[in-house]
């Protein structure tokens, strides 16, 4: 039985590279050999608590959860049924079409393995191929950057619209990149670490603000200009916020801005409980939740493939899978890193 490494939830906050046996392909199948994988915030989640219930809706009991869900590989099987994929194609993946659940979220696979069984192997659908002009590790970033596309794509920014983007992370970062090829015309980013806010600036933000030392809305009102809420109180007249952080800060901060028919989406998982709903009710705020990506998935693919460069600058730490244990590390340690991606050998 041929054997390979696959990452896994252990105790709370620990990870295990195990020994698991290598799938193979079944005739509608393809399997990848993994050449790179992101570490998300979902998997730094489960490895916080250590797994995940095992019948989650009845609070079951904790199970080891594969991780790994941001896979960039190659082909090397293809099942004799397959139809327009072939072995040596290097492709992006859907996690969420696995029939034995989602990669990396609770189905049977993990994508930090050094090889990944892709079930009923269909090009647009379970994957997308990408040219070697493109590096595994920027490839890795489609799935991350199509949850940034989906919220952007909720917003309905436009040309004429101002955003304001709050968190600098991978998330928050991407959506800038989206907001700016479709041509918004100004988009700022709100971050409390200077670096990240740097960051925010190489890949086309217009302006940034460190809420940890300025003023919110000076600075919203200054880069804007000034507009009201529906019962004429001054407000910043920034059309759109994104808020990519999840922090309760933010989403106080925007009820105490919006103006008059701006819009919040709400891309980060939220840490609150109260909302200040007579806030929303004077601004006429609208609250849009973005999850995932319906249909973002490879949609973005081809603009990752054609701006890889400016993608690239998303990433902070490239880590070997040798040293998987040091890059979990980095993506749970508050403002140890941007984006960590794992890389397997060639």
């Amino acid at each position: 039985m041929a054997t390979m490494k696959s990452v896994q939830t252990g105790g709370v906050g620990r990870i295990e590279v195990v020994d698991v046996e290598r799938p193979v392909p079944g005739p509608k199948d393809v399997l990848l050999r993994i050449r790179a994988g992101g570490v998300c915030g979902t998997d730094v989640t489960f490895l916080n608590m250590g797994g995940m219930p095992a019948r989650a809706h009845l609070g079951g009991e904790l199970v080891p959860v594969a991780l790994g869900h941001e896979p960039a590989g190659e082909i090397v099987e293809a099942g004799a049924e397959v139809t327009g994929l072939k072995v040596g194609d290097r492709v992006v993946v859907n996690p969420q079409d696995a029939p034995t659940g989602i990669i990396g979220c609770g189905g049977r696979y993990g994508a930090l393995s050094e090889y990944l069984l892709i079930e009923n192997a269909e090009a647009g659908r379970s994957v997308a191929v990408f040219p070697d002009t493109v590096p595994f590790e920027v490839a890795a970033l489609n799935e991350p950057m199509a949850v940034s596309r989906h919220a952007v794509n909720r917003s309905g920014a436009g040309p004429d619209d101002q955003v304001v983007v709050f968190g600098a992370g991978p998330i928050g970062l991407g959506a800038v990149i989206w907001l700016k090829l479709r041509g918004v015309r100004h988009v700022v980013v709100a971050d409390v670490i200077p670096s990240r806010l740097e960051k925010a600036l190489a890949v086309g933000a217009d302006a940034v603000v460190d809420s940890a030392r300025e003023d919110v809305t000076a600075r919203l009102t200054e880069l804007h200009g000034r507009s009201a809420n529906a019962l004429g109180q001054p407000r910043p007249g920034t059309d759109v916020y994104l808020d990519a952080a999840g922090a309760p800060a933010v989403f106080d901060t925007v009820v105490a801005n919006a103006r008059w028919h701006a819009r919040l989406v709400m891309v980060a998982v939220q840490k609150r409980g109260e909302v200040d709903l007579g806030g929303m009710l004077r601004s006429e705020l609208t609250l849009i939740a973005s999850q995932g990506y319906p249909t973002e998935i490879f949609e973005v693919t081809p603009e990752l493939v054609e701006h890889h460069e400016r993608f690239a600058r998303l990433i902070s730490h490239r880590v070997p899978f040798t040293e998987v244990a040091r890059a979990f590390e980095l993506a749970r340690t508050p403002g140890a890193a941007e984006k960590v991606v794992v890389t397997f050998d060639a």
